[in-house]
C-alpha cells in the first residue's frame, strides 16, 4: 500500500517574538530561521519517517532548488514535484516563548498546479491506497474526484478552513481532519449531523489529545505531557503518522497513539520538517 499526497510545499520563515503581535503592533524579533514546510510537505515527511511509502504531488518555484534538495535529504522523492515559473509558496511564522504561533501563508506555486500534474501523480495508485489533501493547493476537489474513481481512501485536512470548500469535499472523502479551532468553525458554519455521519472525523485538540468519530463510535487518546517550544506543524506530524499507521494496517486507536507520541516529540523542537521525529524515536518514547 502507499500514501499519495497532493500537498503544499513552503519556505517557512520563523520569527521568535516575546508575544504574538496584536493588530497594528510592530515587534522586533529575537531570532530568525528558515526551514522547509507547508502542510503537505510536513505530512509527507511524517508519513515517510513513520515508515510509510509516500508519493508527494506538488510544486515549487524558481527559488526552489534548495527546497527540493532538502526534501530529498528528508526522504521524499521529488519526481512528481513540478518546477513552475513563479515563487515557491512561503509562510511567515511568529512563535512566542510558550510555543504558540501565528502564521500567514502565501500559496504561489502551490496554487498553480495543472490537472495533468495531478493525474500524473495518481497514475501509480491502486485501490485501497490513501490520498492526503489540504486546502493549501488548488485542484483539491478534482484530485478527490480522481482518487474516488481509482478506489483510493481520501483523507482531507480542512485547513486553512473555508466552509464552502469543506462542504464540497464531504461527499468525496473518507476522513475529515480538523484541529479544535477548525472544528468550532465547522459547527459555526452549520456543517454537521447527517453530513458527517458517513465519514470519519479526526479532531486534534493540542494538550487535550485527539478524538476520532465515525458512525456514533468515538475513540479518544490523551496528549503526552511535554515542554513545548514550538507547536508549528504538530497537527501535520500527527496526521502523517496517523495515515502511515492506517496504511500499514494499524487500528484507528493504535494509529492515533503513535501519532500523538510523534506530535509530542515534535513540539519539543524548533522548526517544522526537521523537527518531525523518526519511527524509532516514537517507539522509544512510547516504551519509556
Amino acid at each position: 500500500m502507499a500514501v499519495f499526497n497532493l500537498g503544499s510545499i513552503n519556505i517557512d520563515h520563523f520569527y521568535g517574538v516575546d508575544h504574538l503581535p496584536k493588530p497594528g503592533e510592530t515587534l522586533t524579533a529575537n531570532s530568525y530561521s528558515r526551514d522547509v514546510g507547508g502542510k503537505g510537505a510536513n505530512q509527507s515527511i511524517a508519513v515517510a519517517w513513520a515508515g510509510g511509502l509516500v508519493h508527494h504531488i506538488g510544486a515549487v518555484g524558481i527559488d526552489g532548488d534548495w527546497v527540493l534538495e532538502k526534501l530529498e535529504a528528508l526522504g521524499i522523492s521529488t519526481s512528481l514535484i513540478a518546477r513552475l515559473d513563479c515563487p515557491t509558496g512561503h509562510a511567515i511564522i511568529n512563535v512566542e516563548p510558550g510555543g504558540e504561533n501565528a502564521i500567514v501563508v502565501h500559496g504561489s506555486a502551490n496554487t498553480a498546479l495543472g490537472p495533468s500534474q495531478v493525474l500524473a501523480g495518481l497514475n501509480g495508485s491502486r485501490p485501497g491506497d490513501f490520498l492526503l489533501l489540504q486546502n493549501e493547493t488548488n485542484l483539491v476537489q478534482y484530485a478527490a474526484e480522481q482518487a474516488r474513481l481509482r478506489g483510493l481512501q481520501v483523507v482531507y485536512s480542512a485547513a486553512p478552513f473555508a466552509s464552502k470548500a469543506v462542504a464540497g469535499m464531504l461527499p468525496l472523502i473518507d476522513i475529515l481532519a480538523l484541529n479544535q479551532g477548525e472544528a468550532a468553525q465547522l459547527t459555526s458554519a452549520g456543517i454537521g449531523g447527517n453530513e458527517l455521519s458517513e465519514i470519519g472525523v479526526l479532531v486534534t485538540k493540542g494538550s487535550k489529545g485527539a478524538e476520532f468519530r465515525r458512525g456514533g463510535v468515538s475513540i479518544s487518546v490523551p496528549a503526552h505531557k511535554v515542554s513545548a517550544v514550538d507547536s508549528t506543524g504538530a497537527g501535520d506530524t500527527f496526521l502523517g503518522f496517523f495515515a502511515a499507521g492506517l496504511d500499514g494496517g494499524m487500528s484507528v486507536e493504535n494509529a492515533m497513539r503513535q501519532a500523538a507520541a510523534a506530535a509530542a516529540i515534535q513540539v519539543t523542537r524548533h522548526g517544522t520538517a526537521t523537527a518531525i521525529p523518526t519511527l524509532a524515536e516514537v517507539t522509544a518514547f512510547l516504551t519509556k
